[in-house]
C-alpha cells in the first residue's frame, strides 16, 4: 500500500535530471572547431576515462598511493619539469611531455620537430638536463624523438 502511494510524493523527472547531468561530462575533453581543422594527437583523441586502457598517464610515479612520499612535490616539480621544456625548447615539442620516474632518475619524453640544427639540438638537451638535474637533486634523461614536420603526429582533426 505504501508503494502505491510513493509516486505521488516523488516527481517522475527526478531520477532522469540527475542522470542526464552526469552524462554531460566536459572535463579534458576537445571542442570541435567549426572548420574541423583542430589537430589532435592519438593520446589526445581518446576520451578520459580511457586513461590506462587506451590512453597512457602523462606521468609515471607512485607518489599518489597510500603512504606515498611526496606527493605534492612530485605534482609541483612535474609541473616545472612541463613549463622549464615548452620554455626552453620554444616551438619545437610537437606533442606532450611524458615525464616517468624510475627510483632516483627522472627520465622525459617527447616528440620534437626537426627545425634547428643538429648541434643546437644537443646544446639543448645537454642545457635541460644539466640545468634539471641541477634544481631537482636527481638525475634527468631526455628521450626526443624527432619528426619532420608537425602533421606526422596528427592522428585526427576535429
Amino acid at each position: 500500500m505504501f508503494f502505491n502511494t510513493l509516486p505521488r510524493f516523488l516527481p517522475a523527472r527526478s531520477n532522469y535530471l540527475v542522470l542526464s547531468r552526469c552524462k554531460h561530462v566536459q572535463a579534458a575533453r576537445y571542442k570541435r572547431s567549426i572548420k574541423g581543422n583542430k589537430p589532435l594527437t592519438y593520446e589526445m583523441a581518446g576520451p578520459p576515462h580511457t586513461i590506462a586502457h587506451i590512453k597512457g598517464w602523462n606521468s609515471w610515479n607512485t607518489c599518489n598511493m597510500l603512504d606515498g612520499l611526496r606527493p605534492a612535490e612530485t605534482a609541483i616539480d612535474d609541473e616545472f619539469i612541463r613549463r622549464f621544456m615548452t620554455g626552453t625548447w620554444h616551438d619545437l615539442i610537437a606533442s606532450e611531455i611524458i615525464i616517468k620516474r624510475q627510483h632516483n632518475i627522472i627520465r622525459i619524453a617527447a616528440i620534437t620537430v626537426q627545425k634547428i640544427s643538429v648541434t643546437k639540438m644537443y646544446f639543448l638537451i645537454g642545457y635541460t638536463e644539466e640545468l634539471l638535474s641541477y634544481w631537482l637533486q636527481c638525475p634527468i634523461k631526455l628521450e626526443l624523438q624527432t619528426v619532420e614536420d608537425r602533421t606526422a603526429v596528427v592522428f585526427k582533426y576535429i
